[in-house]
């Protein structure tokens, strides 16, 4: 119904690049792929088919990046036992070792059973059979997962890794490279599909016969659904990394992706506070004044046994400061602390605030060179201590944390400096790293740059 060009051959379950990694027999094979092209699903298809066998052997265990997609995978395993007319039974959440480890667990007539799992490395541990790691490089620690997983197959079965990117620095990358330029030696069959493969390959009609049809990318070609994608990305540098396989520039990053994933909410965590739920909390805030070209960016911080929970985010742009008062005003009389950026047309603000709420409540900070310096290293600083706790959601905040480059002047000064994005020059950053230094003791060169 839509208007895709590209219209399979025939009428087919699988596009190529599906089918392809699905006949892929290989012992080893890994994949480099595009966000949301069917690539779990197709792998439940394969494995199901397979495991299925009266001739297959040994269980399965899949590695999901958490306990709410372990429950879709095996969903999608029940959906193609039906549709492949095979005997098999779900048995809900089962125990798996004696740790107390569990998996979601389907058996198959054959005897088999596929374990579905969350991210827990240690849960691979001791177990025979296929291995399949779905988004391996957004696990905590790719490496020993991986480490953990592969002696699992010693005794036969097949190891299944697929991801998008997550950084130049990720094991994932670690373990492509070795494919590409230290000439495979771990043996690995290497795919790697990004969204414009998918879209050449037919992606596009198969979504749009799944999308109803007052659906907007119903009227898209490939070509507009391809600058749809990208302009709805974060950032250029996430767009690349989340649908072309490129993967970020640790190096040149001033925070890596790793430490920012290993600082996220789990999926499905409550972090977003109600008005009501903050009396009695340890709040502080962190605010970055914009109007019209950058953002105003509000983070408010809970310091809880040692770690610092974000538990609000508001970014407004465009409105009179009049109304960004009215908005973050309530904010502020909870925090027990704020900061606010009062450089430029911030200060006319953090005076306010603090003629309202107090000077102590409330602090204004110059953004000078050795300002942001003294800012930005407690933030890399806490997400190396693995203190923060992010909402995992919130692409905006992790591209804008992404976006800070450390740079240094021909005169020996460090700068930090971030390319003008979509909003501005990374103002979350700025204020998730108000917040931290609202939450930190005043140290002894700090009442030098308030106001």
């Amino acid at each position: 119904m839509g208007r895709a060009t590209i219209i399979p051959a025939r009428k087919t379950l699988l596009l190529p690049y599906q089918a392809a990694w699905v006949k892929d027999r290989s012992r080893l094979k890994l994949a480099e792929k595009s966000r949301q092209i069917g690539w779990t699903w197709a792998t439940a298809y394969g494995l199901v088919s397979r495991k299925s066998l009266q001739s297959a052997a040994l269980d399965a265990w899949i590695s999901s990046r958490d306990d709410i997609q372990a429950r879709l995978f095996l969903e999608d395993c029940k959906g193609f036992s039906k549709m492949l007319e095979l005997a098999a039974r779900d048995l809900g959440e089962t125990v798996v070792d004696d740790k107390g480890n569990t998996a979601y667990t389907l058996a198959l007539a054959n005897t088999l059973r596929l374990h579905s799992m969350s991210s827990n490395p240690d849960a691979q541990a001791g177990k025979r059979g296929d291995r399949v790691l779905d988004e391996f490089a957004l696990h905590p620690d790719p490496r020993k997962l991986y480490s953990i997983a592969y002696p699992g197959i010693t005794w036969g079965g097949q190891l299944e890794i697929f991801s998008t990117h997550r950084g130049s620095g990720n094991f994932f990358n670690t373990l492509i490279r070795e494919i590409r330029e230290k000439k495979n030696p771990k043996g690995f069959s290497l795919h790697r599909v990004t969204l414009q493969d998918a879209l050449d390959q037919g992606f596009l009609y198969k979504l749009q016969s799944k999308l109803p049809k007052d659906d907007e990318r119903q009227d898209m070609d490939e070509a507009a659904y391809f600058d749809f994608i990208r302009k709805g990305a974060a950032d250029e540098e996430m767009f690349q990394q989340e649908y072309m396989c490129v993967p970020a520039d640790d190096a040149s990053a001033f925070i890596e992706w790793a430490l920012i994933d290993a600082c996220c909410y789990r999926k499905g965590e409550s972090w977003d506070l109600r008005m009501d739920e903050t009396p009695g909390r340890e709040l502080f805030g962190g605010l970055d004044i914009g109007r019209d070209h950058d953002l105003t960016s509000f983070t408010m911080l809970e310091l809880s046994g040692g770690r610092y929970l974000v538990r609000k985010r508001i970014d407004l742009k465009g409105l009179p400061f009049s109304e960004q008062e009215a908005r973050l005003y309530p904010w502020l009389a909870v925090c027990k602390r704020t900061c606010i950026d009062q450089t430029g047309i911030g200060r006319q603000f953090a005076e306010r605030a603090a003629q309202r709420f107090g000077k102590y409540k409330v602090e204004g900070i110059t953004f000078t060179g050795p300002m942001k310096e003294e800012l930005a290293y407690p933030v890399r600083s806490t997400f190396e201590d693995h203190a923060y706790r992010l909402p995992f959601t919130d692409d905006a905040l992790k591209s804008d944390i992404r976006a800070i480059r450390k740079e240094t002047t021909p005169a020996g000064n460090i700068r930090f400096a971030a390319d003008r994005g979509k909003n501005g020059h990374a103002d979350r950053f700025w204020g998730l790293a108000l917040a931290t230094h609202a939450a930190r003791k005043p140290g002894a060169n700090y009442t030098a740059h308030l106001c």
